[in-house]
């Protein structure tokens, strides 16, 4: 016998022994272990799919209220750009009521402007916009308030508090669009 003859011949007996060794393992595998009977498979299965669909029902109960909270969210603050835009407006009202004010020869004029002022002040607060409330002698607070500068306090009980408003801010709703600019004491 040459070697190649003798090579198959081995490969032969060896596939022989691995199949019977692979088909001695599969009758070993073949004896099922029925421990549960089919009704309480059945219960078992209907178990887990009760279960996947309380989940199912949870998460989509989460997901509209999820939704609904971000649209109601979205519509509260979708005008936010037009408030922003208009804050310079009302700003240069405030202004030119101040000198107008001075001038006593333009008193048909000043009533004029305190109308459209006070017509324009009303329809955005309908729509949300509020001015935040600061006042000189407050204590400044870095959360609500952008100090602007500061300046050596006039009286030692002004230290840390606010001397001057330069420029108001506004809320629309619960957000701050602009928060106020204020001059601290030193």
């Amino acid at each position: 016998m040459s070697k190649k003859d003798k090579n198959t011949d081995m490969e032969q007996e060896q596939m022989e022994s691995a199949q019977t060794e692979t088909v001695e393992v599969e009758e070993q595998v073949e004896e099922p272990v029925e421990t549960l009977t089919v009704e309480e498979k059945l219960h078992e299965e209907v178990k887990q799919e009760k279960d996947k669909f309380l989940r199912l029902f949870a998460e989509f109960e989460n997901y509209k209220k999820r939704t609904s909270k971000e649209r109601l969210d979205l519509f509260k603050t979708a005008s936010e750009e037009v408030m922003v835009a208009l804050l310079p407006v009302i700003d240069d009202f405030e202004r030119a009521l101040m000198h107008i004010e001075e001038d006593k020869e333009a008193e048909e004029l000043r009533k004029g402007v305190v109308l459209i002022y006070q017509k324009m002040l009303s329809t955005l607060e309908q729509k949300g916009l509020a001015p935040i409330k600061v006042e000189k002698g407050d204590d400044f607070n870095a959360d609500d308030h952008e100090a602007v500068t500061q300046i050596p306090a006039p009286a030692e009980d002004l230290k840390g508090k606010i001397i001057d408003v330069i420029e108001k801010g506004y809320k629309l709703g619960d957000k701050v669009i602009r928060f106020p600019k204020v001059v601290i004491g030193q």
